[in-house]
């Protein structure tokens, strides 16, 4: 199969072009799996663990262990106890590597595949071992490294999304960003704005901090770093029409690139924080992102938090919470479609009166508000809008062969993404609805063990990336939940079926 150099500039299309037979070995490198049509599901007798060998962990928790071992024994469903103790662990056997900096602990954690560190990404995958901190110190050692890596990150660059190794890394490790026509610092890998890059960076600090109660990492780096996660959000409402960030890049795939010089579609300033790029990393069609802009309200609060009571920055506090009532309001204003009970979120808006709705697998989305904690989970508006999301009304929502889930743009259409189900799950109380998305998940994995970034709906044996950590993790998580709020849809087989 020949690709053009054009098309090998672009990562997207490049996946999406890989399905030849021939182009397995390729197709695997780049982070795609391609298994013949008639790939058999994982068997019984072939339920051994996935994890390497306990010498090749990059990463080993005594807390951990025993968490796999306390939930495995709840779940009678053979392949998904298999499968929850392949994923859970994933991200610390895989991805996490540890050292010191300047006589403190560091973190660095590779999406998977992929040889840079997402900040989003890296804040999701530890997320589900956060409730084991308090009594590992191994897991302590690990989060305040991250923690003070992501601090030391947005002080490289608070509107990059993804980062090198090497802080001072002239080069990315990214190929696909040479053409990117934007101020690329030492040790930025990808310089994509997303909001919800720095509202993670917030989730997962003030996370550790209410699970161990350890001041440790929130040193004047952090401080300094909060301090720019303000501003830097402030500065993208744009009320003087004005910011420092541009890019482009030269690219056949338009979600990779910016409209108008760099600065994308126009806006009217409203109080709405500009993203231009959604979680996916793909370009917003309205730079008013409003999953994310929910995401940073918020995000401004936990800041406030933390400012408060461990920066003892009262200023810091004030602004904080003052710029997350002023997103709030234009919210309110700006953010919906339609009135009263009828009203929706939208997805994008460009506060022209112009919407967009639809949703995508990538957290913050619309169907992931409540478990963010954006809003409650008896949220009226927000069970209307997750309901339209699981809809035709998302040109997003995918039903096809026993597979129905939410896609996204970034990998083409048809293809569902397991995180939208195991979001789904963790953010339903309804019995039939979690086991209907652990049915499904169960059929999506191919006979790999893991979860994957998407999947064919209706042909789960062609998927991409069969190392996604975030994916991994997040099962994990799910699994978890589930033990401790419905340990009785764990207690019984899982349907053979999707449901």
């Amino acid at each position: 199969m020949t690709l053009s150099v054009a098309a090998l500039c672009d990562r997207r299309l490049f996946l999406r072009r890989l399905g030849s037979a021939g182009a397995v070995a390729l197709a695997l490198a780049e982070g795609v799996g391609v298994l013949p049509e008639a790939a058999p599901r994982a068997q019984a007798a072939e339920f051994v663990s996935r994890r390497p060998s306990p010498k090749d962990r990059r990463f080993s928790s005594p807390a951990v262990e025993a968490e796999i071992a306390r939930v495995s024994a709840q779940i009678a469903d053979p392949e998904l106890a298999w499968l929850f103790a392949n994923c859970y662990p994933n991200t610390l056997d895989t991805t996490v590597e540890v050292g010191i900096v300047g006589g403190r602990a560091d973190s660095f954690i590779l999406t998977g595949d992929i040889p840079a560190m997402w900040l989003r990404d890296s804040s999701a995958q530890v997320w589900g071992y956060l409730h084991l901190a308090r009594g590992d110190a191994a897991l302590q050692r690990l989060y305040r490294g991250l923690i003070g890596r992501h601090a030391r990150s947005v002080l490289i660059d608070a509107y990059a999304n993804a980062f090198a190794r090497d802080p001072n890394a002239a080069r990315s490790p990214l190929w696909w960003v040479s053409s990117d026509m934007t101020a690329m610092r030492p040790g930025v890998a990808e310089r994509k704005w997303e909001i919800d890059s720095l509202c993670h960076v917030v989730r997962l600090a003030y996370g550790y901090w209410r699970a161990t109660g350890d001041t440790l990492p929130f040193d004047s780096e952090w401080h300094r770093a909060a301090q720019v996660i303000v501003a830097t959000l402030r500065t993208e409402q744009r009320k003087d029409g004005t910011s420092p960030y541009r890019f482009q890049r030269s690219t056949p795939n338009p979600t990779d690139t910016l409209m108008l010089g760099g600065m994308g579609a126009p806006t009217r300033k409203v109080g709405l924080i500009h993203s231009m790029f959604r979680p996916s990393d793909d370009a917003c069609v309205y730079p008013f992102l409003i999953p994310a802009n929910l995401f940073a309200v918020q995000a401004l609060r936990w800041l406030a938090e933390l400012s408060g009571s461990v920066l003892h920055d009262a200023t810091l506090a004030h602004d904080a919470l003052a710029l997350a009532g002023d997103v709030e309001s234009a919210l309110a204003q700006y953010g919906r479609i339609g009135e009263g009970a009828n009203a929706v979120w939208a997805y994008e808006v460009d506060g022209f009166g112009n919407t967009a709705f639809m949703d995508d697998a990538n957290a913050p989305s619309l169907s992931s508000l409540a478990y963010l904690g954006c809003v409650p989970r008896d949220d009226a508006l927000f069970r209307r809008t997750e309901a339209r999301c699981w809809s035709v009304a998302n040109p997003y929502f995918f039903s096809q062969g026993g597979h129905t889930g939410i896609g996204g743009p970034h990998v083409g259409l048809g293809m569902i993404w397991p995180m939208s189900l195991m979001i789904r799950a963790l953010s339903s109380d309804d019995p039939r609805v979690v086991a209907g998305a652990i049915a499904q998940l169960k059929t999506s994995h191919a006979g790999t063990g893991f979860m994957h970034e998407a999947f064919e709906a209706g042909n789960p044996t062609h998927y991409t990336r069969p190392w996604f950590a975030w994916a991994n993790g997040l099962f994990g998580e799910m699994v978890i939940d589930l033990a401790a709020r419905m340990p009785r849809v764990l207690a019984v087989p899982s349907p053979l079926r999707p449901g």
